[in-house]
């Protein structure tokens, strides 16, 4: 078949596995108590009344009572009980809802991690499976909980936040609303016992729930639904097809929290552009085969699994010569934009040492290529 001919196929049949696809809609908030499950929960009894065939696959209302009240004659869909460490708990039933398969299902905490034992690990998981069977799907999640800004969220709050969900899932998205309070409205909702019991109120005020934390936070999630809103429109809207297309190559090492960091924020970038982009790491003889130490290797893998997650393409390699290394890569992917860890970094101090770095400046230049360097 004619190159052209395989490409207007696979156009054609992307065209319809799209089609077939469920609608996926996702609720953000700054913190727990904005109201992300009351408004699921609005909207399903406004569809329920429309006569839309929606049915509650997972909830937790957090025995908030005016949230609890709003599940009254929605249909909700049994959770399967499994037996963990000697105790009956209760979990998301991922083939009931396709073999019952509704209209529409809300399924609460997106970033939940299953039980063991469960067909997914993670909830997100399960929601995409339940989109590729057709069935459209309402869900919410938390700002702290997206991959890219688990760095910036620790700086914010000091709490290293374990659920977290891969940027690709939001992008996957067709509707992001972001559930926005004032930091006021938040702490007083808290201090009416509208978010947590009792017992737990004076210990939240003086850890997560600070004024300070609350806008730092607030920020993040209006500039990622922003950004998401931006995305969605300039794919659907596409306004000047001859603007240039932006692809993202970013430059690790085996030196595993900056190549992290490294890599959260080119993936930022890239999801800022709506851009392709890859991870390249360049092997020298220092680090081929036995030369680099067990620690360093399972790092390097930790991290391309980590850039994956976040939608990056993986490029390894072999050069004595790092700088030689990121020309090649640069050429052969038509890179736009370098990013690059900060001056006194391991890798950049390689590569500033070397010869080919004025090649390397030089071929910038002349290709209109940027170089970012990253903190």
């Amino acid at each position: 078949m004619p190159e052209e001919n395989k490409k207007s196929a696979e156009h054609f049949l992307d065209l319809i596995r799209k089609s077939r696809k469920g609608k996926f809609k996702i609720y953000v908030g700054m913190s727990a108590g904005v109201g992300k499950t009351y408004r699921m929960l609005q909207e399903a009894q406004t569809l329920l009344r429309n006569g839309v065939d929606i049915k509650i696959g997972y909830i937790e209302t957090h025995n908030r009572k005016e949230t609890h009240d709003l599940l009254e004659g929605l249909p909700v869909i049994p959770r399967r009980k499994l037996f963990y460490k000697g105790k009956e708990l209760e979990e998301f039933d991922v083939q009931a809802v396709i073999n019952l398969h509704p209209e529409i299902v809300i399924i609460d905490e997106l970033a939940h991690s299953n039980i063991e034992g469960s067909k997914n690990e993670k909830r997100w998981q399960d929601v995409i499976e339940i989109l590729d069977a057709g069935i459209n799907v309402i869900s919410a999640v938390n700002i702290q909980h997206i991959e890219s800004l688990h760095a910036d969220v620790k700086e914010i709050t000091g709490v290293d936040v374990a659920e977290r969900i891969p940027d690709s899932v939001l992008r996957q998205a067709d509707e992001v609303v972001n559930i926005d309070l004032t930091a006021d409205e938040l702490i007083s909702r808290l201090k009416e016992g509208k978010i947590y019991t009792p017992d737990k109120i004076e210990v939240s005020l003086k850890n997560f729930f600070q004024s300070e934390r609350i806008l730092q936070l607030r920020e993040l999630a209006l500039k990622e639904v922003a950004s998401q809103v931006e995305r969605k429109i300039e794919t659907e809207l596409p306004r000047n097809t001859h603007l240039k297309t932006e692809r993202f190559l970013c430059c690790i090492s085996s030196n595993y929290e900056i190549a992290k960091k490294v890599i959260r924020k080119t993936a930022r970038l890239a999801a800022y552009y709506n851009s392709k982009w890859y991870v390249l790491y360049v092997q020298t003889p220092k680090e081929d085969g036995d030369n680099i130490g067990l620690a360093a290797q399972r790092h390097l893998i930790n991290n391309f699994k980590l850039a994956t997650e976040l939608g990056a393409e993986i490029i390894k390699i072999k050069n004595k010569n790092i700088a030689k290394g990121i020309l090649e890569a640069t050429a052969s992917q038509n890179i736009t934009t370098i990013c690059i860890g900060k001056p006194h970094l391991t890798l950049f101090n390689v590569i500033v040492s070397t010869p080919v770095f004025n090649q390397l400046l030089n071929k910038l230049s002349e290709s209109d290529i940027d170089i970012v360097i990253l903190s």
